[in-house]
């Protein structure tokens, strides 16, 4: 029987869990996903990936597995969506209650608002940067509320949403939508101050949810539903450094990872992305960021 995977394939001294300041934890669930299915294989392929990266961070000038980075078993679901929150919510809580740093890897979206949620009762005044082609602002789909198709729709009930990279909606959206800080691709590609403007919308609290296909399907095509005209990595990555920069970044989530035969580069870009944010966000912590 084979090792459990962990995030960068670390040695013990460095994944521990009483020595970890930060918690990845695993939720391969794709129970509502529409097209593509397989979002399920997806903790697993970024974990696998984690391992052959450089821990060395360039741009940070540092290491931020150093801080100790723990991997935890998987939440094993079989259940709808909405008993999935429930999983996901008791778990984060425990782990915040312990001190830790969560990031959850999926799975499909909808197993991110269990975790936004754990954080919002811990801080006031969240906000969530939401990273996705798809609005995710339906109040039910499918017949369930947690649907993947309804996490912000979940997630703007504690906390405010500042959607960016968005390109694909439906109709019964709009409602949801209006008034709220919505970046269209098509506006950010039109704007070069599009950064700053999410910067200036987000409180000072911030949650982050990625779903990998905001990313555009040249650099992320492991996705269950691509779509053209998405973010790419230099843009997210200036981002998210003026994010951590001026913001509070109290926990994250990378969700939509869809494992093809031949798309590893996309899973070593995942598991890259995970690491970049951590180095950022360790940095700050030390004050060196």
């Amino acid at each position: 029987m084979s090792e459990p995977l962990n995030f960068g394939g670390l040695d013990p001294e460095f994944s521990t869990y009483s020595d970890s300041k930060y918690v990845i934890l695993p939720i391969p669930y794709d129970k509502t996903s529409t097209w593509h299915k397989g979002s399920d294989k997806g903790p697993e392929a970024i974990l696998e990936a984690s391992a052959n990266m450089e821990l060395y961070d360039i741009e940070t000038d540092s290491e931020p597995y150093r801080a100790g980075i723990f991997t935890d078993d998987p939440i094993l679901c079989e259940d709808t969506p909405d008993l999935l929150f429930e999983k996901v919510l008791a778990r984060s809580r425990r782990h915040l209650d312990a001190g830790k740093y969560l990031i959850s890897i999926g799975g499909e979206h909808s197993v991110s608002p269990g975790a936004c949620k754990a954080y919002c009762e811990r801080f006031e005044n969240v906000s969530v940067l939401q990273i996705d082609a798809h609005s995710d602002m339906r109040e039910s789909y499918h017949g369930n509320a947690f649907n993947h198709a309804c996490a912000m729709a979940r997630m703007k009930d504690w906390a405010k949403p500042v959607m960016v990279g968005i390109r694909s909606q439906d109709r019964s959206e709009l409602e949801n939508v209006r008034g709220r800080d919505i970046f269209y691709a098509s506006y950010i590609r039109r704007n070069p101050q599009w950064i700053d403007e999410v910067v200036a919308a987000l409180t000072d609290n911030v949650y982050l949810t990625i779903d990998l296909d905001g990313l555009d399907p040249s650099i992320m095509p492991a996705t269950g539903t691509p779509e053209p005209g998405g973010l790419y990595w230099y843009e997210v990555i200036e981002l998210f450094e003026k994010v951590i920069r001026s913001k509070n970044l109290i926990g994250f989530d990378v969700v939509e990872l869809c494992p093809g035969q031949d798309t590893f580069a996309a899973h070593f870009l995942t598991a890259k992305l995970i690491y970049k944010i951590l180095a950022m966000v360790e940095a700050k912590a030390q004050g060196t960021f």
